[in-house]
């Protein structure tokens, strides 16, 4: 049994088996190709419906189940702390907290945070979800969530599971469109930003808005 101290010194399957158990651990690092990111983002995808089955000891679920609660607690845990100070002071957990929720997906997804005066997160949103190579967004629906939070400003991100991170024209022109809808209301877009596997990319550092 690792010991606190050690888990940072511990192999991946070390760790893995602490979460799954030694046969399930080896198993599924074997069937991901001995990649972490494969094993969190991508095989999950194949079964994101969680199904339980409950024994005499409670609820057990499917190992790939395991791992997508253990992710989502993640995102869970720095949502969270991003509720209690700005983001802009924090670009790489809204960068952590945005590939949680959004890489290794095989469709695309809009999403948005929406932000008090002091860009703390008060709500995250999948606004829109499209197909494999794109999405659409109607500024319409998403001024309408921003009022509906209450929001000041607010953070876009959609993801390519392309692995592209670069932005397309049309990504370019919505986000255009999209700051001069929530202008109108008096929220402001601090960024918009594109997943694909581990890249991030930002508009804002892009100078794209």
């Amino acid at each position: 049994m690792l010991l606190e101290k050690e888990v940072t010194q511990a192999s991946d399957i070390e760790l893995l088996t602490v979460i799954l158990g030694k046969r399930a651990a080896e198993t599924l690092l074997q069937k991901a190709g001995g990649s972490l990111f494969t094993l969190f983002f991508a095989m999950p995808q194949e079964g994101r419906e969680m199904s339980c089955a409950q024994g005499s000891r409670g609820y057990t679920a499917d190992p790939t189940v395991k791992l997508q609660a253990a992710r989502e607690l993640a995102a869970r845990a720095i949502a969270e702390d991003l509720g209690g100070r700005d983001c802009l002071s924090s670009p790489r957990a809204v960068r952590d907290l945005l590939k949680l929720r959004l890489a290794g997906l095989p469709h695309e997804v809009f999403m948005c945070l929406q932000l008090d005066a002091q860009h703390r997160v008060i709500a995250i949103e999948e606004l829109f979800r499209g197909t494999l190579t794109q999405t659409s967004a109607y500024p319409r629906e998403v001024v309408k969530a921003a009022l509906r939070a209450n929001a000041a400003a607010v953070i876009f991100a959609h993801n390519h599971p392309s692995g592209v991170a670069e932005p397309s024209h049309a990504d370019e022109i919505l986000t255009r469109s999209l700051k001069s809808a929530l202008a109108l209301v008096d929220v402001q877009v601090l960024d918009h930003f594109i997943v694909a596997g581990t890249r991030v990319m930002s508009f804002a550092e892009r100078g794209l808005l």
